[in-house]
């Protein structure tokens, strides 16, 4: 297939994705105010009675709409958009490739859920807590919709991210990089970056909140010390079989 095609058939396929994306644009728009209450949640429940959000600019809150419409959209049209990748690029890889290409799908999409659910439910909730005690009869929130949705999405996508530890480590140790002595003898130097992390991706400074961003890393840490050892396995190599007296006699005449 020459380049002329391939390049063909990727436009038609960006373009088969864009018309999914907007379809679900479309459709995410209408339940913008579900939306909009699914993802304020965790700030409202820890915000005093009767507060709310603020826009500071006229159009704000509409653009603040079609950002939480557009987002939700490439989640609702993330499984399509991964269909017509893998129908461009599953042509031009091995077999032995292919056999990959669905557990990574698979697993990285679990994980990467995983990880923002738990950001959702475990991680913000206790920060946005933390930050919300700080309001007096005398200093009140009054926090910005804008900047709020923009530090969420900010933290979700690290959360989502982190959780793909095993799937990156899965591949480093495939390719050599690590293996699983390796991160087994340096567990406690990344016990330490774990808590590095954590101190960072975390919101709030409060010690809760950075432990329960730790121990799930550290969870995760364990699982890849197994995926390392899986992943660098080595087949074992074909027996060859043993020449008959006879065959010997040949090779030396």
């Amino acid at each position: 297939m020459s380049l002329t095609t391939h390049l063909e058939e990727l436009k038609t396929r960006l373009i088969r994705i864009l018309i999914a994306v907007g379809i679900g644009f479309g459709v995410c728009y209408l339940f913008k105010d579900w939306s909009f209450r699914v993802i304020t949640k965790p700030l409202i429940d820890a915000l005093p009675a009767q507060s709310s959000l603020i826009f500071t600019g006229l159009p704000e809150a509409f653009f603040i709409h079609m950002k939480i419409a557009f987002f939700a959209s490439l989640l609702l049209t993330a499984p399509y958009a991964l269909f017509e990748i893998w129908r461009f690029i599953s042509p031009g890889l091995y077999k032995d490739e292919k056999k990959y290409v669905l557990p990574f799908v698979f697993f990285s999409t679990i994980l990467f859920g995983g990880g923002v659910l738990f950001g959702y439910f475990i991680a913000l909730p206790p920060a946005f807590g933390f930050f919300v005690s700080f309001s007096t009869d005398f200093l009140k929130p009054m926090i910005s919709f804008r900047e709020y949705l923009d530090l969420t999405l900010k933290f979700l996508l690290a959360f989502g991210l982190c959780f793909e530890m095993p799937v990156f480590i899965f591949f480093l140790a495939k390719i050599g990089v690590v293996n699983a002595k390796m991160l087994s003898k340096q567990r406690r130097y990344a016990i330490l970056v774990i808590f590095i992390v954590a101190a960072i991706l975390t919101p709030s400074p409060d010690a809760l909140s950075q432990i329960l961003m730790a121990v799930p890393l550290m969870l995760l840490y364990e699982v890849s010390i197994f995926v390392a050892k899986f992943a660098g396995r080595k087949k074992p190599a074909p027996e060859e079989t043993p020449e008959t007296p006879e065959e010997t006699e040949e090779d030396s005449q």
